[in-house]
């Protein structure tokens, strides 16, 4: 992506080397399937009580060591301003396409944080990967989580990178529009299963909206360069939960999907990213066989 000389954003609490409290968060997430799920397969442990507790987005009793005072490397801090940056580009394509429709985009806070952190959702933990909390209306990164992207999963790319934090931001919008309150009040209603269908659909809909922004922010700066738009994709492929599962464990579960399947994603991130057109994010109004 081509960022130079693009404003970094003053919604950015950096709150690295500030480790505390127990893991247990209620946001929602695109890399935390990702990392737990490849732990448990990895330390031997149960693949489906993993899947399950992935599912409930609990991860109980974990805790960790503080990092204060420790230094950050070049890499660190480049990831630091690379990220506000990014998350002043959605600022300025959702404050337009808003004002569009005409709303009010109000900026999420993004926190960056080491290890734990406390939130409005709860103790959140690193290895449950970036998560959006609609509680304080803030998005959580722990940075180390773009190497496990590269190391483990052979997701590299700055606008891979940009991609999941534009996801969490989309989680944002559907806050704003209402539409987030909405699922999680019809999945408490509803068994595990079927909740987990409605979860599926947040999520597509997250990454529709982050392509969305990918393009606006595009036809705004021009920032796609040759191969971004294929690391992105490569990426959504590689965070499928069908993908995930087979990995881990040699077979999916669908029933126990979350997120949706590396062809719904790569299908939703692409038609945001080709259209740019936010009255064609209606993943709640398709057939399960359509999305």
């Amino acid at each position: 992506m081509k960022l130079n000389g693009r404003r970094e954003s003053s919604n950015v609490d950096d709150r690295r080397g500030k480790a505390s409290g127990i893991a247990g968060i209620g946001g929602l997430g695109i890399g935390g399937i990702i990392i737990y799920l490849l732990f448990t397969w990895m330390s031997g442990g149960d693949m489906s009580q993993a899947v399950q507790s992935v599912a409930e987005q609990q991860m109980g009793n974990v805790t960790t060591q503080s990092n204060n005072g420790r230094e950050f490397t070049a890499e660190e801090q480049e990831l630091a301003k690379f990220s506000s940056q990014i998350l002043a580009g959605t600022e300025d394509v959702w404050t337009e396409v808003f004002r569009g429709m005409g709303k009010e985009y109000v900026p999420p806070k993004m926190v960056l944080y080491t290890g734990s952190v406390r939130t409005g959702c709860g103790n959140g933990q690193a290895s449950m990967g970036p998560f959006y909390c609609s509680a304080d209306q803030c998005l959580y990164i722990d940075l180390s989580f773009f190497t496990s992207m590269k190391k483990q999963l052979g997701a590299d790319g700055d606008f891979a990178y940009a991609y999941v934090i534009a996801h969490e931001v989309g989680h944002h919008v559907e806050y704003l529009l209402g539409i987030l309150d909405k699922a999680h009040s019809q999945m408490s209603k509803l068994s595990k299963a079927e909740a987990n269908k409605v979860s599926v659909r947040t999520e597509l809909l997250a990454d529709f909206y982050a392509g969305v922004w990918a393009y606006h922010d595009n036809k705004r700066f021009q920032s796609l360069e040759d191969g971004d738009i294929e690391e992105a994709i490569n990426c959504a492929h590689v965070i499928g939960d069908n993908y995930l599962q087979e990995k881990a464990q040699g077979y999916s579960m669908p029933e126990s999907f979350t997120h949706g399947t590396s062809a719904q994603r790569m299908k939703w991130l692409k038609l945001g990213l080709t259209t740019g057109d936010m009255s064609k994010g209606n993943t709640f109004s398709l057939s399960d066989s359509e999305l």
